[in-house]
């Protein structure tokens, strides 16, 4: 049965097959290349949304904490 159909398709010349090895290895060097970059970008992307949130907890460390004055009172056992 696997013979059955071998005459639609052409045995593939060495001059075929090398202008397909250039052509998978090419298209797998862009591929990575596309993936490395979208990977750069999110670690980039990463850095700078962790030094902002850094900063905004920087910032709210310096704030005042109203949340503690209401519960001041529940500790003390009220």
């Amino acid at each position: 049965m696997p013979n059955q159909f071998s005459w639609l398709i052409p045995n593939p010349q060495p001059q075929e097959l090398e202008i397909l090895q250039a052509y998978i290895v090419t298209h797998d060097f862009y591929r990575e290349v596309k993936e490395r970059e979208a990977f750069r970008q999110y670690c980039q992307w990463y850095r700078e949304t962790a030094d902002r949130h850094r900063q905004e907890l920087e910032k709210m460390r310096g704030d005042v904490n109203v949340f503690g004055w209401f519960c001041r009172g529940r500790s003390r056992g009220y």
